[in-house]
C-alpha cells in the first residue's frame, strides 16, 4: 500500500470570496497538475487533514468529493483516497508538458566540476567474474558481526547515540593503531588515527587540508582514478608519473613538476599493475618529501592479501620526518558497503585534520564503529584475514590453471604474490585485431566483467591488458568464466582455431 503523503496546504490561500472547500480544491488540483502529487499517491484521511489545517471535516470532504467527481482522485473502500492514474482528458500535468518542450540547456559547470565529470573511474558493482576488487562475502562471519552490532545497539548509551567524535570512536582508533603497529609496521598513537567514510574520503580530506588550487601532485601512471578525482575536487593538478618495475620514479616526477606539493603512491601493491615499490625508491621518495617540504600520501591498497611471506611493512614506518599520510580501508577486507576507512596523520596534522573532518560531515557513521572495534580487538579481524589469504591464494591458482588451459594465444597471465586480481596481457594474435577496450567489450557481450588496463591511464596508454578479479569467485565459477572469455575473444581472431574448452564439455 502506498505511503500517505504529507500535505503542506495554506487554508488562507486563494480568493477570499471563494468558499474554503473550493480554495482547498484549487490547491490540491494544482499540485496534481504540477506533478507534485504523483499518480497513486495516497492522501491523508479527511479527518486527519482537517485537524492539521484547522478546518471542519465537512470542508475537506467537499473538496475531496469534487476532485473525485472530476476524476482527479479515486476513493477506494477501506483503503483511502488516491491520486488517479488517468487524469481528465482535457488536463495534462504541467510537469509532463515541460518534458515535451525545448531541449534543456546544458548547465555550466565549474572547471573543477568539469574535471570531476571527465575522470574515468573503472569500477564494477557486478558480482560476476572477473569483477575486480570483489571480496568473497559468503566467507565473512556475518553471524558474529550481527551479534556484535546487536550487543552495542540493543541498549545504546545516550552519548553513543548522539555524540560522534570527528576523529572517530575512541576504542576503534585504539584497535586500528594496535593492528597497524603489529601487522603493517605503522608507528602511530590512537590520536593520529582519524576514522573516515572510506579511502576515497580520506584522500579527499587530505587534499583539502594540505593543497591549494593548482598545486601539482605526482600520481602513478597508470593508477587509481579515485586519487585523481579527489585531487581534482580539491582543485589540485595531478601530474602522471610512469610506474616501472620498481614503482613510481620520484626523480622523473621531480623533472615533470619541480614544485610538486605531494606524491600519491601505493607502494605495497600498486593498482592496477601490482608492482611493489623497491626499498631504494621508498627511501628516495621520503628524502624528496623532506627536502621539498612536501607530503607523501600512502594508499595501502589490499596490502593484507600477500601470499608469499609476511605482508610488507608500510612506507609510513620508514618515515622519520613526519611527511607520510597513511590511508587504509575496510571495504576490500570485510565488505564494500561497510564504508569505513582511516587516515594516520603526523602529530602536527592531528588538530587541523580533525577540525576539517568536523566541517566536512562532522563524523563517520557510528552504527558500525563499536562493532568493528570489538571485531578487531577480539582477534576476529586477524583470523578473517588469515582465512581469506589462504582462500584467495587458492583462487588465484585456479585462475592461472584455467587460463593456461583456455587462453593460450589470447591472453597471458603471470602469478602475483599479492592482491585480488591478475593482469592479463593481450597475446600478439589477439592484439593484432583488438585493443583492450574492444576485448573488454567482447567479454561483456559474453556476460563477463573485465576492466581494460588502458582505462587507468590519464594520458595515452603505454600498455594494454585486462584486469581479471578472482577473489570473489570459486574455482568452478572461474573455470567456467575463463572458458566463456576464451570463446568470446577467439571469435574476434580470424586465424584462431575453434576452441572446445574442457569447461564446456
Amino acid at each position: 500500500m502506498a505511503a500517505t503523503v504529507v500535505l503542506n496546504l495554506d487554508p488562507t490561500a486563494g480568493d477570499p470570496a471563494r468558499p474554503l472547500y473550493r480554495r482547498l480544491y484549487d490547491q490540491l488540483r494544482q499540485m496534481i497538475l504540477d506533478g507534485r502529487l504523483a499518480a497513486g499517491t495516497r492522501l491523508p484521511a479527511s479527518r486527519t487533514l482537517a485537524a492539521e489545517m484547522g478546518l471542519s471535516r465537512n470542508t475537506v470532504t467537499l473538496a475531496f468529493e469534487q476532485l473525485v467527481a472530476e476524476g482527479y482522485l479515486s476513493a477506494r473502500q477501506g483503503a483511502g483516497t488516491f491520486v488517479s492514474s488517468a487524469l481528465p482528458d482535457s488536463e495534462r500535468p504541467l510537469a509532463a508538458e515541460r518534458g515535451g518542450g525545448p531541449a534543456r540547456r546544458q548547465p555550466a559547470l565549474s572547471r573543477r566540476g568539469l574535471a570531476l565529470a571527465t575522470i574515468a573511474r573503472p569500477r564494477s558493482r557486478d558480482t560476476v567474474p572477473f569483477a575486480a576488487g570483489q571480496p568473497e562475502l559468503e566467507a565473512f562471519p556475518f553471524g558474529l558481526w550481527s551479534r556484535l552490532l546487536a550487543r552495542t545497539w540493543r541498549q545504546p548509551s545516550a552519548r553513543l547515540a548522539t555524540l560522534g567524535e570527528p576523529g572517530g570512536y575512541a576504542p576503534l582508533r585504539q584497535a586500528i593503531a594496535d593492528y597497524l603497529g603489529a601487522a603493517r609496521g605503522v608507528r602511530c598513537t590512537p590520536a593520529q588515527v582519524i576514522v573516515v567514510s572510506g579511502a576515497q574520503q580520506a584522500i579527499h580530506l587530505t587534499a583539502q587540508v594540505l593543497l591549494d588550487p593548482d598545486d601539482a601532485v605526482l600520481v602513478e601512471e597508470p593508477g587509481y582514478a579515485g586519487v585523481r578525482g579527489a585531487l581534482a575536487a580539491a582543485g589540485a593538478r595531478p601530474v602522471p608519473v610512469p610506474v616501472d618495475e620498481h614503482g613510481l620514479d620520484i626523480a622523473h616526477g621531480t623533472r615533470l613538476a619541480p614544485a610538486a606539493r605531494m606524491v600519491c603512491v601505493a607502494p605495497s601493491h600498486q593498482h592496477p599493475l601490482g608492482v611493489v615499490m623497491s626499498l631504494p625508491r621508498r627511501l628516495e621518495t621520503l628524502d624528496w618529501a623532506e627536502a621539498h617540504d612536501a607530503w607523501v600520501l600512502e594508499d595501502d591498497y589490499d596490502s593484507e592479501y600477500r601470499y608469499a611471506g609476511r605482508p610488507l611493512a608500510a612506507l609510513q614506518g620508514l618515515d622519520r620526518g613526519e611527511r607520510v599520510i597513511y590511508v587504509g580501508s575496510f571495504s576490500k577486507v570485510m565488505f564494500p558497503t561497510l564504508r569505513l576507512g582511516y587516515l594516520v596523520v603526523p602529530e602536527p596534522l592531528v588538530a587541523p585534520v580533525q577540525a576539517a573532518r568536523a566541517v566536512v560531515d562532522d563524523h563517520a557513521s557510528m552504527l558500525a564503529q563499536p562493532a568493528l572495534a570489538q571485531f578487531i580487538a577480539d582477534g576476529h579481524f586477524a583470523s578473517h584475514l588469515r582465512r581469506m589469504r589462504a582462500l584467495y591464494a587458492g583462487r588465484q591458482q585456479a585462475l592461472l590453471t584455467a587460463a593456461g588451459r583456455e587462453l593460450d594465444g589470447l591472453l597471458s597471465l603471470s602469478p602475483d604474490e599479492a592482491g585480488m586480481h591478475l593482469l592479463a596481457t593481450l597475446a600478439p594474435p589477439l592484439a593484432r585485431h583488438l585493443d583492450d577496450r574492444a576485448a573488454a567489450a567482447c567479454a561483456a557481450a559474453a556476460g563477463i566483467v573485465t576492466a581494460p588496463l588502458s582505462a587507468f591511464y590519464a594520458g595515452p596508454p603505454q600498455r594494454q591488458g585486462l584486469l581479471l578479479g578472482y577473489a570473489g569467485f570459486d574455482a568452478a565459477a572461474l573455470a567456467a568464466a575463463t572458458a566463456r572469455l576464451a570463446r568470446a575473444l577467439a571469435a574476434a581472431v580470424p586465424e584462431a582455431p575453434t576452441r572446445r574448452s574442457s569447461a564446456s564439455r
